[in-house]
């Protein structure tokens, strides 16, 4: 038989009946037999254009409250058999079941309806069994059957019918059903995610439907795809198009600036990840200006974020700075227009939106998966290990620095002073190089670290990191503890004037 395939017949089931109108009028036009159901059918009679009712072929109405309804043989047979084969057309006479030749469904909204924080009765009726099975048994037999899977093609459905008539060669049928297998997979690792919320079934399932080809990866040579929803979490007002770096960027700046969420204004600079610049003061403009002062050479081209709106004022410095993207709540539109002053700069607002709490990751033949680091280390957490007690500013130096930390790449050592990131050292082999690395660049950059806090992502397992951090006029350490040598290192501060507290918890970023 011909790849090629003239449609005679098409079966219709949607939820969300957006763009079905142009469908429906042009299969009509063409002479197509349209057997449809419940809403569906509804929707379609309304058009003034006939619709065979699918309880006419089964002879069976709609049971169940609307759960049965298109689950029966003369539906399935009609999808299912081979029109080449001699046996499945002889028992399609003998039957009397009808050639289906496309069928076209939308399912239940279930993510949505999860989404909505509807009671679980509402979820389990937005599982949809007729639907998919349809999608199934359609996508199944792509050899003889069109499959329309989701209302988001609907328009290329309608492309194609316009372009070939109601003919469809062998790569579209398969083209449409992969496409329905995928919204099938992802429909019920969505189901299987909602029944195994607390995990008790040791089985990772995670599945994006909307992937975004990106110019490249992390190099040129390396091809880069995003999977998600960038929409849902921000607006764009300006720029170009994320990079697979700016998109790893964003997303640390994200998650550090969710540490200071409804804080005093709070500007952040980040490269690579880490944060090079970092203040809180009592306007953003400010904030800002010390932010940038952490380190202006590392600013550049940098991503900066906000966690109040920023007005003109502080745009207009922003505006003196190369930097690849800048994100806030949102901006005045005069900082708008000051900002769109530069054609590439990246304007982002971040929307109210809860992010995941697992993160995944590639590792040799699998993925690794754990919870987020959701432990904001706070005052009521603090044991002082120390005779020596921390002042009230040095406390509040040291959660401030405690933040950073979390989110600095390990091994690391931030320094801080009055609400500002002082400096850090970033992913270092070991601990007394972090430090060094921190005090030299605070040094550079003419900090006074008399009287400066100190936070460690980890236990000092030796004196030493206490001892040169003290010999450059730091006044508090803050660190998780834990070592069998913590001794060493609460020792030292007490013979040094050192106020030292532990938080108990580890903030590892590897």
């Amino acid at each position: 038989m011909s790849e090629l395939k003239q449609a005679k017949s098409a079966l219709i089931s949607v939820f969300s009946k957006d763009g079905l109108e142009p469908i429906v009028r042009k299969l009509d036009e063409l002479g197509i037999t349209i057997y449809s159901t419940g809403g569906t059918e509804k929707f379609i009679k309304d058009l003034g254009i006939e619709v065979v009712p699918v309880e006419d072929v089964t002879s069976y109405p709609s049971i169940l409250g609307g759960r049965v309804k298109t689950l029966h043989p003369k539906v399935f047979g009609g999808i299912l058999n081979r029109q080449d084969h001699e046996g499945d057309v002889k028992e399609l006479e003998q039957y009397e079941i009808p050639q289906i030749d496309i069928v076209i469904v939308d399912l239940y909204p279930f993510e949505k309806t999860v989404a909505s924080g509807a009671a679980e009765q509402d979820i389990i009726e937005k599982i949809d069994i007729g639907g998919i099975s349809l999608i199934r048994a359609a996508a199944k037999n792509f050899k003889d059957v069109t499959c329309v899977s989701s209302v988001d093609d609907y328009a290329e459905f309608l492309e194609l019918l316009n372009e070939k008539s109601g003919n469809t060669e062998i790569a579209d049928r398969k083209k449409f059903a992969a496409k329905a297998f995928n919204i099938s997979s992802h429909y019920d690792s969505a189901i299987f995610n909602y029944f195994n919320a607390e995990g008790d079934i040791n089985s990772f399932k995670q599945s994006e439907l909307k992937g975004k080809e990106l110019r490249y990866g992390e190099n040129p040579h390396q091809k880069g795809t995003f999977f998600g929803d960038f929409d849902a979490i921000f607006d764009q007002l300006h720029g170009k198009e994320l990079s697979y770096n700016n998109l790893l960027d964003v997303d640390a700046a994200v998650n550090l600036m969710n540490e200071f969420k409804g804080e005093a204004p709070t500007f952040a600079i980040l490269k690579h990840n880490n944060a090079c610049g970092l203040a809180q003061r009592d306007s953003i403009h400010q904030a800002y200006a010390d932010a940038l002062a952490g380190d202006p050479v590392s600013a550049f081209g940098g991503i900066l974020i906000s966690n109040v709106e920023i007005d003109a004022d502080t745009a207009e410095e922003i505006h003196k700075l190369f930097c690849e993207v800048v994100i806030a709540p949102s901006f005045s539109s005069e900082a708008e227009e000051i900002l769109k002053g530069k054609k590439n700069r990246i304007l982002l607002i971040q929307k109210e939106v809860e992010l995941p709490k697992n993160q995944v990751r590639t590792c040799l033949n699998g993925v690794l998966v754990q919870d987020k680091d959701l432990k904001t280390d706070a005052i009521e957490d603090l044991k002082l290990a120390t005779s020596n007690k921390a002042t009230d500013s040095e406390l509040s130096d040291m959660i401030f620095a405690s933040k950073i930390c979390k989110h600095t790449k390990s091994n690391t050592i931030v320094l801080a002073k009055n609400k500002q990131l002082c400096a850090s050292g970033t992913g270092q082999t070991s601990r007394v190089d972090a430090l060094t690395h921190s005090i030299a660049k605070a040094k550079s950059f003419d900090f006074d670290l008399n009287g400066a806090v100190m936070a460690s992502d980890a236990f000092f397992p030796f004196p030493d990191c206490v001892e040169i951090a003290g010999n450059a006029g730091i006044t508090a350490v803050i660190q998780p503890g834990g070592s069998i040598k913590d001794e060493l290192s609460i020792n030292y501060c007490n013979e040094n004037n050192i106020a030292m507290v532990m938080t108990g918890t580890r903030h590892f970023k590897h």
